[in-house]
C-alpha cells in the first residue's frame, strides 16, 4: 500500500466533508431565500445533506460494480449513525425525544428496515425494489413537507433588514447559494471517486473485503457530516436537530442512496451472504431498539446511550475477529445472541413498560 493511495484515501474524505458542507449551505441558503420553514430546512435539507457523501459514494460504487462498498456503506454509515452518533451524543446531554419523531419517523425506519430484509432475502436488490424504495424516499419527503404545513409549524416569515436586502442584491437573488450547490455536487463526486478508488486498493492490500471496508472505514468517513451536526447540536442543547438528523440521514440512505444504487447499476444490488446472514439483520435490530429506547420517558438517557456505543464496539469487535482469526467469531456471535442481547431486549422492555404505565397515570390534554 503506498503512500499516494492513503494521501488519495484522505483528500477524497475531505472532498466529500466539504461538498457537504457547501452543499448544506448553499441549500439552506436557497430555502431561506424560497421562504421555506426552518423546520423543512431541518428535515430535508440537514438531514439529507449530511447524507449526500453516502449518497454519492454508493452510487460510484455500484456502478463501478464494487457492490460491497455500496451495500456496506449503507448498512454500515446506518450502524455509525444510530448506535455511534446517538450513542455519543446521549453521553455527552440526554436527548430529548420529540412526540412527532415518537410517532411517525421512528417507525418508519424501523419499517423501512424490515422492507430491506424483505426485497434481499433473493440475494439481491433489483431494479423495480429500488425503484419502490426511491419512490418510498419521494413520498417520505412530500408527507414531511405537508405535515409541517398543516401543523403550522413553520415559522413566520421575518422582516428583512436593510443590509439583508443589500446582500440579497448583490448576490443576485440566490445565484451564489446556487453556485455554493454546484460546487458542493462536485466535490461529492469527485471526492466520492477518490474515496472509493483508493478505499478497494487498501483493501486489496491488507487482504480485506469491500464489505468490511464499506461497512468500517468508508460508512464512518461518510457519516462524518452527521457526527459532527449531531455533536454541535447535542452541544448546543438543540436534541430535536441532533436526533431527527440522525433518523432522517438513516431513512434517506435506505431510501434514496440505497435505492439510487441499485437502480444505477443493470442487475442491482447484489447482496453477500454474510451481510444478508449478520450485517443487514444487526442495522434492523439497530433500528427496531431505538423504539423502546426513544419511548422511555421521551428521551435518551445517558446509559441507553452507553449501551448503544457498547453494541457498536461490540459489531466492529466482531468484523475484526471475522476478518483476522475467524475461529473466536462462533463463540463471540453466540456470546451475543445467547446472553447479551436478550439481557438487553428485557431490560429495554421493562423500561418501556414503566414509561407507558407511567403515561397511562397522567391526564392528558385533550
Amino acid at each position: 500500500m503506498s503512500a499516494w493511495v492513503v494521501f488519495l484515501f484522505v483528500v477524497g474524505l475531505a472532498a466529500l466533508i466539504a461538498g457537504a458542507e457547501l452543499l448544506v449551505r448553499g441549500a439552506s441558503r436557497l430555502a431561506v431565500a424560497l421562504r421555506v420553514s426552518p423546520l423543512v430546512i431541518g428535515l430535508t435539507v440537514v438531514a439529507y445533506g449530511t447524507s449526500a457523501p453516502e449518497l454519492a459514494v454508493s452510487v460510484h460504487a455500484s456502478l463501478a460494480q464494487q457492490m460491497g462498498i455500496s451495500l456496506g456503506n449503507v448498512v454500515g454509515s446506518n450502524l455509525f449513525n444510530l448506535l455511534f452518533i446517538l450513542g455519543i451524543a446521549a453521553l455527552i446531554a440526554p436527548l430529548a425525544i420529540d412526540r412527532r419523531l415518537l410517532r411517525v419517523d421512528a417507525p418508519i425506519l424501523a419499517g423501512i428496515s424490515l422492507f430491506v430484509v424483505l426485497v434481499a432475502t433473493d440475494g439481491s436488490i433489483g431494479r423495480i425494489e429500488g425503484a419502490l424504495l426511491l419512490g418510498g424516499g419521494v413520498l417520505y419527503t412530500a408527507f414531511e413537507l405537508r405535515r409541517a404545513r398543516r401543523g403550522r409549524l413553520a415559522a413566520p416569515a421575518r422582516l428583512e433588514e436593510p443590509g439583508e436586502r443589500r446582500c440579497a442584491g448583490i448576490l443576485g437573488r440566490g445565484w451564489a447559494s446556487a453556485a455554493m450547490v454546484l460546487i458542493g455536487l462536485g466535490l461529492l463526486t469527485l471526492g466520492a471517486r477518490w474515496l472509493v478508488d483508493s478505499a478497494v486498493r487498501i483493501a486489496q492490500s491488507l487482504g480485506v473485503s469491500d464489505r468490511i471496508l464499506g461497512l468500517t472505514l468508508v460508512a464512518a468517513g461518510t457519516s462524518l457530516p452527521e457526527l459532527a451536526t449531531t455533536l454541535v447540536a447535542g452541544l448546543r442543547r438543540a436534541p430535536d436537530l441532533a436526533v431527527g438528523n440522525i433518523v432522517g440521514s438513516c431513512i434517506f440512505n435506505i431510501l434514496v442512496v440505497l435505492g439510487l444504487a441499485a437502480v444505477a447499476h443493470p442487475e442491482g444490488v447484489s447482496i453477500p451472504p454474510e451481510a444478508l446472514r449478520f450485517d443487514i439483520p444487526v442495522m434492523v435490530a439497530a433500528a427496531l431498539a431505538c423504539l423502546p429506547v426513544f419511548f422511555t420517558g421521551s428521551a435518551m438517557s445517558r446509559w441507553e446511550g452507553a449501551l448503544f456505543l457498547s453494541y457498536y464496539g461490540a459489531y466492529v469487535a466482531y468484523l475484526v475477529l471475522h476478518t483476522a482469526l475467524h475461529h473466536p467469531v462462533s463463540s463471540f456471535g453466540l456470546a451475543m445472541r445467547g446472553f447479551v442481547i436478550p439481557l438487553t431486549a428485557i431490560a429495554l422492555l421493562l423500561a418501556f413498560g414503566r414509561a407507558a404505565f407511567r403515561d397511562t397515570d397522567v391526564p392528558r390534554r385533550r
